[in-house]
């Protein structure tokens, strides 16, 4: 079995670590990935001197990082989306609502995102108030108000109608010919 190297990271790398960071990677992950986009270079004695470079920029970083997300989770704390949809007789949506729903809202309102900061797991298939997870940079998380709406709900009687018409036009219909 083939060892792990272990590599200083210069560029944040994510689900792997921070800039100065010494991190053990597979061999193909660090020769193929890593080091010709230049997010690590293998970790000698030469390379090591860099790390407290490295780590002292990216506190600066990170503070920095640490109070926009705090702005923007108070920002997005302080907004409550709304969003119409489409209902049937039952009132069971017709679709769902999921990240590109809720980016389009929060675009409207001057807020850019990515699909990855949005936390939900499934889409959102009911009718209701719902508080959707958003994660920021720097580990800070905030939630989102999100009411989905019933667009019309179209009464039984009318759905009972329009079918009675139709069936009647077929009688019309097969009764002409």
């Amino acid at each position: 079995m083939k060892q792990k190297q272990k590599l200083l990271l210069i560029k944040d790398v994510e689900d792997l670590g921070k800039s100065g960071e010494v991190v053990a990677v597979k061999a193909g992950f660090a020769r193929n990935f890593l080091i010709p986009n230049q997010f690590a270079e293998y970790a000698n004695r030469n390379v090591l001197r860099k790390q407290q470079k490295l780590q002292e920029e990216r506190k600066i970083i990170s503070s920095q990082l640490r109070e926009e997300s705090l702005k923007l989770k108070e920002e997005l704390e302080k907004l409550s989306l709304s969003i119409k949809v489409k209902v049937d007789p039952d009132g069971k949506m017709y679709g769902s609502v999921f990240h590109p729903e809720i980016l389009d809202l929060l675009e409207k309102e001057n807020v850019s995102l990515t699909k990855r900061n949005i936390a939900l797991r499934k889409p959102i298939k009911e009718i209701g108030e719902f508080e959707i997870p958003i994660k920021l940079k720097e580990e800070v998380n905030a939630t989102l108000k999100l009411k989905i709406v019933p667009d019309k709900i179209v009464k039984k009687e009318a759905v009972k109608e329009k079918q009675e018409q139709k069936e009647e036009i077929k009688k019309e219909d097969e009764e002409n010919k």
